[in-house]
């Protein structure tokens, strides 16, 4: 009965999946070497307000984007963590977070962010996204250098709360 719970109550899966983050498992691998994506003009996002952004426009600052949907519990696993990360950098001026919802259903995104009492900014995709970036799993998370390349792409639930990743965005963030 409880594996049937874990197996269809996506909040239950999540609930499962932050006991194994807590104990280690599912940490980021960070030594991933970096690479160009071909250009980073023309991959957009709209947030909730209609606001566009533009990938290509934001070099200069380290990029932290991640893909996920309401109804994914590896998503909803590692969102508290994120959330926390997003807490700690929210504020630099040299990070931007971008959100996507893969559903790209504001109402319901907004709502899910609101009700866990998240400070993330959602957005939707607005623009084709290259398969290097993001080829369809959720979660999904991908970090740029200032310089627009791949500095880190991992899919699957992740724990970013990780002294590890605080330490290579800070690295990322003072490189040139």
């Amino acid at each position: 009965m409880l594996l049937l719970v874990i197996v269809f109550v996506p909040d239950a899966k999540a609930f499962f999946i932050k006991g194994l983050m807590k104990i280690g498992f599912y940490k980021p691998d960070i030594e991933a070497p970096k690479e160009d994506v071909a250009d980073l003009n023309g991959i957009r996002f709209k947030d909730a307000k209609g606001n566009l952004v533009d990938l290509g426009d934001l070099k200069g600052k380290v990029i932290f984007l991640n893909f996920w949907a309401t109804w994914c519990p590896p998503c909803r696993a590692e969102m508290p963590s994120i959330n926390k990360l997003y807490s700690q950098f929210k504020d630099d001026k040299d990070i931007v977070f971008i959100f996507a919802d893969a559903d790209g259903d504001f109402p319901k995104s907004t709502e899910f962010m609101a009700d866990r009492k998240y400070g993330m900014p959602v957005y939707k995709v607005e623009s084709d996204i290259p398969e290097k970036v993001f080829s369809g799993a959720l979660p999904t998370t991908v970090i740029f250098d200032k310089q627009g390349r791949l500095s880190f792409r991992h899919e699957g639930v992740a724990n970013y709360a990780d002294q590890k990743i605080i330490d290579f965005l800070n690295k990322l963030k003072s490189s040139r």
